[in-house]
């Protein structure tokens, strides 16, 4: 690590103002997320693309990677990282009063088709940049190596917001062609419970209707609460998930040094997991509207949380395994060459 000492194995680095580096890093880089939260608390909705929720997520990556790290931390590089802090800060101060009109005003300039998602993408394009250059600032080049979730859960959060700021809806075919699929296996599903399990649709012996219907990315139900009527686009259809997944895994799987056979299977078997996800959350949508409500205003409130309910949950599990089944290995590992030697 550039500028800075190593630590015996055992040892504890030097303290920063009394406190261990690990935990002075950690509360320098979630700072400016803390002040959101405060200044801001009715932007942390936990839709993907309709707030900051996100942010707490990634606070959630930065901690889990940093705290606990044996490294020392010079004070002038901590200073640097506080400055940084600062101005991310007073990006974030500055939106109300002007800031965030000028950058929803530029919006058409650049053919921007939802501002809003153009809007929220700046704050993770800031707030990536600075996880990023603090990284680099207290760990070198290699920071990638040490804590790199945090800021590619950032980076991935504001691709998918300008995907959907100049793609919105199914004017991007390639993310778009999923949808079909997923409709079908919805469908199948769906009329499956319906016809061995319990009832979701409408009993009416006379005129049979099938309680999930899919055509393109189009799906009718007819439920206990009557019909209702969905057009998906790729961003309901968990694509958004897919690739964050993809930035996700793809870094931390960079930091561990394993064969590079195991990266792909813990990938792989990682990319089917956020696949079914995505169908189970698809799958929930629809038994909502089944049998809970048709009223288009709360299901779009189960809508807008579903997808981060799930998917979020599901790959700290995942990352948690794989990091606990690659540290169980190492021990039969030296276990092995210890009885060996």
């Amino acid at each position: 690590m550039s500028g800075d000492t190593t630590v015996p194995n055992g040892a504890s680095p030097p303290a920063i103002f009394g406190v261990h580096p690990s935990i002075a890093v950690t509360l320098a880089l979630i700072t400016p997320i803390i002040f959101t939260m405060v200044a801001y608390p009715d932007t942390f909705s936990l839709s993907w693309n309709e707030g900051r929720g996100g942010f707490i997520f990634a606070m959630a990556f930065i901690a889990a990677e940093l705290i606990g790290v044996n490294r020392p931390v010079s004070k002038a590089k901590f200073a640097v990282v506080l400055g940084l802090a600062v101005a991310t800060i007073v990006y974030f101060v500055a939106l109300p009063f002007g800031l965030r009109q000028s950058i929803e005003d530029a919006a058409p300039a650049y053919n921007v088709e939802l501002a809003l998602s153009w809007v929220w993408m700046w704050d993770f394009i800031v707030m990536a940049l600075f996880v990023g250059s603090s990284l680099t600032v207290l760990f070198g080049r290699r920071w990638y190596k040490i804590a790199p979730a945090g800021a590619i859960y950032l980076v991935g959060s504001a691709v998918i917001l300008s995907l959907d700021a100049f793609f919105p809806y199914d004017t991007l075919g390639p993310l778009q062609f999923i949808v079909p699929i997923y409709l079908q296996i919805d469908q199948a599903v769906i009329n499956f419970i319906d016809s061995t399990i319990t009832n979701v649709g409408p009993l009416n012996p006379d005129n049979p209707v099938p309680p999930a219907s899919a055509r393109g990315n189009l799906l009718v139900l007819n439920g206990l609460k009557g019909p209702f009527a969905l057009q998906v686009f790729w961003p309901s259809a968990g694509v958004h998930s897919m690739i964050i997944y993809t930035l996700v895994m793809l870094a931390f799987l960079l930091k561990m040094e394993i064969p590079l056979k195991r990266k792909l299977i813990y990938f792989a078997i990682g990319t089917f997991g956020t696949v079914a996800i995505n169908v189970v959350r698809i799958i929930a949508l629809s038994l909502y509207a089944l049998v809970v409500t048709t009223k288009v205003s709360e299901w779009e409130a189960f809508h807008s949380v579903a997808g981060e309910i799930m998917f979020l949950p599901w790959l700290a599990i995942y990352l948690g395994i794989v990091m606990y089944a690659e540290s169980k290995r190492m021990q039969r590992m030296k276990r092995a060459s210890a009885s060996a030697a």
